[in-house]
């Protein structure tokens, strides 16, 4: 036998307010002074990179220098820096998955 549907009476006749389906977070606005601070950000770190990579390979005195513990902070033995992109990835799907 086919499964029974389910059947839901008005209340005094009335009809329900309308409920979203899914409360959704409001979508994100960048304006242009977010935008160009993202890009000079980005394009500072690509030329401390690129200066980086330069000075290691030429062993000069000059440009920016990587800090690097002597002594590592036993408390941080066991920690694990947090892949940023892959933390993107699964926001996104949930994301996607949520809207289905």
């Amino acid at each position: 036998s086919p499964a029974q549907k389910l059947v839901f009476n008005r209340v005094n006749g009335k009809r329900p307010p309308l409920l979203l389906q899914q409360i959704s977070a409001p979508e994100e606005c960048y304006t242009l002074a977010h935008e160009e601070n993202v890009r000079f950000v980005y394009e500072a770190w690509q030329q401390v990179e690129q200066q980086l990579d330069g000075s290691r390979s030429e062993e000069s005195t000059c440009g920016p220098v990587q800090y690097v513990e002597k002594t590592p902070n036993p408390g941080l033995k066991n920690f694990v820096p947090i892949d940023l992109e892959e933390w993107w990835a699964q926001q996104f799907l949930a994301k996607i998955e949520n809207c289905s």
